[in-house]
C-alpha cells in the first residue's frame, strides 16, 4: 500500500480507501461486509469512509459492527462520517442540514453507530444554503476542541464557500476545513483540476475522492443499459439504473458512454483491466490524498487494489493514450 498525507495535515492515509456507499447496509450481508473490511485491512487500507445518510445509518452500523468484530486497533485505522442528509428516511427540519444542532447530533449518532470515541474525518456532505457558513464552522470547531473529531472538511462544496469557511476560521481562530471529498474520474475532472486548483496552494487542502469509475461506467459493465435508464426505460434486469444515468457527469449520457468505450478499448490495447487503470489515473493527481473504492465482493476489491501496480507499470506514453481516448 502507498500512504499519502491528507493535504497539509500530518495524517497518513492509504492511497486507496474503502467506502460504504450503496453497499454496506444495503446490497451486502454482514458476512460479505466483514470479508471486505478484513481484505482491505490486510492490504494496508487504513481509511474507511461512511456517512449518516448511507442506508439511513445502517451502513455505519454494519461497518462499526464488523470493525469491532475484527478487533482492529483503533490507533491503526481512520474512519469518516458525513453530515447533511440525515439518518432517517423522512427527516424533520432539525434532523438534516448543517445547523449547529444537527452537526452535533449527527456526530454523536455516527460515534454510536461506528462504535468509536472520535471520528478521524468529519465532512459536511453538501453545502446548506439555509445555514450561515460561520455557524457550521463554529460547530465543527467545538467538536474538534472536544476531541470528538480530529479533522473536518467538506464534500462537493463550491470553492467560494470553502474559501469563506477558511476566512471565518482565520478571523475567529477556529479549526479550518482540512479536506474536500469531491467526485473525480476520467469523466468528472473540472472541479478537482480547475475549480479547486488555487485551494491546494492557499490552504493545503487534501482530497478523498469518490466515484473514480464513474459509478462503474468506466468498467464497461453498463453501457447501453444506462442510455435506456436515462430515457426512462431501463433494460431487462437493470431496474433502478436511473440514478446511475443521472450521476454521469457530462453533457449527455451518450457522449459519456462513447468516451468510456474509447477508454476501455485503450485499456485493452495497453493490456490492462479498465477498472485498475481508471483508478491508477486518479492516483496520478498529486492533490488526491485517497481514492475511495466501492466493492460488493472481495475479488472485485482485490482487482481494484492492483491499481497501485498499474500506476508504476504504465509508462508516460500510455497515459497520454488514455488522455487522448477520453478527450
Amino acid at each position: 500500500m502507498q500512504y499519502r498525507r491528507l493535504g497539509s495535515t500530518g495524517l497518513p492515509v492509504s492511497a486507496l480507501s474503502l467506502g460504504a456507499w450503496l453497499t454496506f447496509g444495503a446490497q451486502l450481508g454482514r458476512g460479505t461486509a466483514r470479508d471486505l473490511v478484513a481484505a482491505a485491512w490486510d492490504a494496508g487500507i487504513n481509511l474507511f469512509d461512511n456517512a449518516e445518510g448511507y442506508a439511513h445509518g445502517a451502513a455505519e452500523e454494519v461497518m462499526g459492527d464488523v470493525i469491532a468484530d475484527l478487533r482492529l486497533p483503533r490507533d491503526g485505522y481512520c474512519v469518516t462520517s458525513k453530515v447533511f442528509f440525515g439518518s432517517v428516511e423522512h427527516p424533520r427540519p432539525t434532523q438534516r442540514g448543517l445547523s449547529r444542532k444537527h452537526v452535533v447530533d449527527a456526530c454523536h449518532g455516527a460515534l454510536r453507530r461506528l462504535r468509536v470515541d472520535y471520528l478521524d474525518l468529519y465532512f459536511c456532505h453538501r453545502p446548506d444554503p439555509d445555514v450561515p457558513v460561520a455557524e457550521t464552522v463554529m460547530a465543527m470547531d467545538t467538536l474538534v476542541r472536544q476531541g470528538k473529531v480530529l479533522h473536518w472538511g467538506t464534500s462537493e462544496w463550491p470553492a467560494a464557500l470553502i474559501r469563506e469557511a477558511h476566512d471565518v476560521s482565520r478571523k475567529h481562530h477556529l479549526a479550518a476545513p482540512a479536506m474536500e471529498q469531491p467526485q473525480y474520474s476520467l469523466l468528472a475532472r473540472q472541479r478537482v483540476e480547475l475549480e479547486y486548483a488555487p485551494l491546494y496552494r492557499e490552504y493545503g487542502m487534501g482530497t478523498t475522492t469518490w466515484s473514480p469509475l464513474a459509478s462503474g461506467v468506466l468498467t464497461g459493465k453498463y453501457d447501453d443499459a444506462v442510455v435506456e435508464a436515462a430515457a426512462g426505460t431501463p433494460a431487462q434486469g437493470r431496474d433502478g439504473l436511473s440514478w446511475l444515468a443521472r450521476s454521469i457527469p457530462h453533457a449527455t449520457v451518450e457522449e459519456s458512454l462513447a468516451r468510456a468505450r474509447r477508454f476501455t478499448a485503450c485499456a485493452r490495447e495497453l493490456g490492462e483491466a479498465p477498472a485498475p487503470l481508471a483508478l491508477a489515473w486518479c492516483l496520478r493527481n498529486p492533490h488526491v490524498s485517497s481514492v475511495i473504492l466501492g466493492a460488493s465482493r472481495v475479488g472485485q476489491l482485490l482487482e481494484n487494489l492492483t491499481a497501485l501496480d498499474v500506476l508504476t507499470r504504465v509508462e508516460e506514453a500510455g497515459w497520454k493514450r488514455v488522455e487522448a481516448a477520453v478527450a
